[in-house]
């Protein structure tokens, strides 16, 4: 007997769920694209293309799209969600008379909610209730996704059918998709290396070497883990895809959008020269906002997030935040092998010659 097609239900017309609605389709689901524009989705049923945000990539013709909420939620098993987190509560609330207990829903979005300061997940679980509830993160450029470039990215779930479903939907030949249970975890680290793309665009226009790239990527892990293990993470889900892989591709391709808003900054750019310039969102922008408001409620040191703030949003200039990096606390490498607080106690215990005198 033949095996049942999985129906699959895409929420947004965006780059990265246009890949994932033609990567689903291309492992024999049956797959309903939904999305406002009408013109795109006249597009997307005729030509085959998504020509707002990836011209050049040929959808798999099986993928049906529709303005019709209620015709792509109907009977689907998995929903995928690839909305901007400004209105991922609006849409989900909109589609919320449609969806049913046993569906899985998977955010794709690496965002935190202004208000709230809720990930993508927990909106999801506040507005439904449901069970089957998870993330994708990982290091995935639409664009090198739709091109069928060899790329890795992360289901995380609590619930074992999720992260299993997921896996078997979308992984293929060139989309691979391994599992983790931290969600926490894996959204706040696709949420928060947006920040960091931003510093390293910035600091690529400013003309500074690999040396310095490498210390902007590495000290900024180093804040990331420690504001989410402060959220309840676990420290090692930054080791992976989600992590240090997410942050890498972002602080290094001039295909990443916070990347490119970092870039023109560093140019002389203002921001809202630089998003415009863009014509997308870059998630990185709201976050670090968001961040470092809650960073000093809950008490975490995080100077990279903070400086960039200032340059963003008080008008100081890139360089200042850059030269910052260097004059800020020399503290512990890895915190989670030796404590900042125990590198502070020897440096209040230990004199320091150049300020105290050197005994004669």
């Amino acid at each position: 007997m033949a095996e049942q097609q999985i129906k699959v239900a895409v929420l947004g017309g965006g780059s990265f769920g246009t890949a994932l609605s033609s990567i689903a389709a291309d492992n024999g689901a049956q797959v309903r694209q939904w999305m406002r524009d009408a013109a795109l989705v006249e597009q997307i049923n005729r030509e085959h293309r998504n020509g707002r945000y990836l011209p050049d990539y040929a959808i798999n013709e099986a993928v049906h799209a529709s303005t019709d909420m209620q015709a792509v939620l109907e009977g689907v098993e998995l929903v995928l969600i690839a909305i901007p987190s400004k209105a991922f509560r609006q849409v989900v609330q909109a589609a919320r008379q449609w969806l049913r207990p046993e569906q899985i829903l998977v955010s794709t979005t690496k965002g935190i909610e202004s208000d709230s300061f809720m990930l993508m997940s927990q909106v999801l679980e506040q507005e439904t209730g449901f069970a089957h509830i998870g993330v994708i993160a990982g290091p995935n450029l639409a664009s090198e996704i739709a091109d069928k470039q060899l790329t890795a990215t992360v289901v995380a779930s609590a619930d074992a059918e999720t992260r299993t479903r997921v896996q078997q939907v979308l992984s293929c030949g060139y989309f691979r998709v391994y599992a983790s249970s931290d969600r926490h975890g894996v959204e706040l680290g696709g949420a928060l290396k947006n920040i960091y793309a931003i510093a390293a665009g910035m600091a690529a226009a400013l003309g500074m070497g690999e040396n310095t790239r490498s210390m902007l990527m590495t000290r900024a892990l180093a804040e990331m883990s420690r504001f989410a293990v402060a959220q309840g993470a676990n420290p090692m889900t930054f080791l992976g895809l989600s992590g240090v892989g997410d942050l890498i591709v972002t602080c290094s391709s001039s295909l990443s959008r916070n990347y490119r808003v970092g870039y023109a900054m560093g140019e002389g750019r203002t921001l809202k020269q630089a998003v415009d310039a863009l014509g997308q969102v870059a998630e990185g922008v709201n976050t670090v906002k968001l961040v470092c408001a809650k960073a000093s409620e809950i008490g975490v040191y995080m100077p990279l997030a903070e400086g960039l703030e200032r340059v963003l949003f008080q008008g100081v200039p890139a360089k200042q935040m850059a030269s910052g990096l260097m004059t800020g606390e020399q503290s512990s490498d890895v915190e989670f092998v030796l404590p900042r607080a125990e590198v502070q106690k020897a440096h209040r215990d230990t004199p320091n010659s150049q300020t105290t005198g050197d005994p004669q």
